[in-house]
């Protein structure tokens, strides 16, 4: 159960910092890059699916915001207190 917790703590670390270097992915040193893309293969297929279903926010006028990425963070956060 420990683990599960620690893994939950990665993901959300993994998935601040996979939404701050998405941008710059191509500018990232090898090391980084296949952090980065380990992150990346976790993340994408998840990004999909929920795309799917969830539609962007409408913020402004031709202004909307994804909430694919915040909506997962809630899942994590949700298991976090529940496990």
């Amino acid at each position: 159960m420990y683990l599960i917790k620690i893994f939950i703590q990665i993901l959300i670390i993994g998935l601040f910092l996979y939404s701050k270097l998405l941008p710059y992915k191509d500018k990232l040193n090898p090391k980084y890059r296949s952090i980065f893309d380990f992150f990346n293969s976790i993340f994408s297929p998840i990004f999909n699916s929920l795309k799917t279903m969830i539609k962007p926010f409408q913020v402004g006028v031709g202004l909307a915001v994804d909430m694919t990425q915040i909506v997962l963070l809630i899942i994590f956060l949700m298991l976090l207190n529940f496990l």
